[in-house]
């Protein structure tokens, strides 16, 4: 895994749990302590050695995500926009990057997802194998509000959306690395009850599988997409 030249960041979505603030603005745009929350995970990939970005988002929100990021060079790499014309879930959006990633590995970040941990550390766990798939993970003490991986002698075996009964308390973030091979996943991955192609789908199939890779982060990590979490993302950042 060592060396990935390529990410995508997903700034997709309505922002709905973010109402009124979302109310014409991307909630990827909003600013967390003294700059627009799309830069913290731009910045870990410029830091990791990411020279090629890909950002999808929706058509209507093409040209603020421009005017802010430009071509890239202000972050010395090279930035790519794409839209997703249809919200279609997380996986449908990944499945856009297919030519941009081409043969490479790479990683990919949720727009909405701060944290502390170095990308460098994570990948210095493990290489990544054709077959293989990677997310981190994080202790959280509501698992009924995530997808918690489901663990099993050290190993992922499941991941369970917002469990009902207790299976654990690692919560799947928004921090994943693939190799090409997750498109040909992607391709038989089924719209989900909500008619959205599901991310812990995809994930799944590696994880039942047995070649879904993690890493436990140890720092601070929060998913901004609700206005609890947003507001709790800047008093930290503003704290630091």
């Amino acid at each position: 895994m060592e060396g990935f030249m390529k990410g995508v960041l997903l700034a997709g979505g309505s922002g709905t749990r973010l109402y009124p603030l979302t109310r014409g603005v991307n909630k990827h745009l909003l600013p967390v302590g003294n700059k627009p929350m799309i830069l913290y995970p731009l910045e870990k990939l410029t830091k990791v050695g990411v020279k090629d970005v890909l950002l999808i988002t929706g058509p209507e929100h093409l040209t603020p995500f421009a005017h802010l990021l430009g071509d890239g060079t202000e972050w010395g790499l090279n930035l790519h926009i794409r839209a997703q014309v249809k919200p279609g879930g997380i996986a449908q959006a990944l499945g856009l990057a297919k030519e941009f990633v081409g043969g490479e590995s790479f990683w990919v970040l949720l727009g909405d997802n701060l944290f502390e941990d170095s990308l460098n550390e994570m990948q210095s766990d493990f290489p990544l194998k054709e077959d293989e798939a990677f997310v981190a993970l994080k202790e959280v003490s509501h698992p009924d509000q995530f997808g918690i991986a489901q663990m099993e002698r050290g190993d992922i075996i499941n991941i369970v959306e917002k469990p009902k009964r207790s299976i654990g308390n690692l919560c799947v973030t928004g921090i994943y690395a693939y190799t090409p091979k997750v498109f040909e996943v992607i391709a038989e991955v089924k719209p989900s009850l909500r008619g959205e192609m599901e991310i812990s789908s995809v994930n799944n199939f590696y994880a039942q599988a047995g070649k879904l890779k993690y890493h436990i982060l140890k720092n601070w990590w929060m998913d901004a997409g609700t206005t609890k979490d947003y507001l709790q993302a800047n008093r930290f950042i503003i704290g630091r």
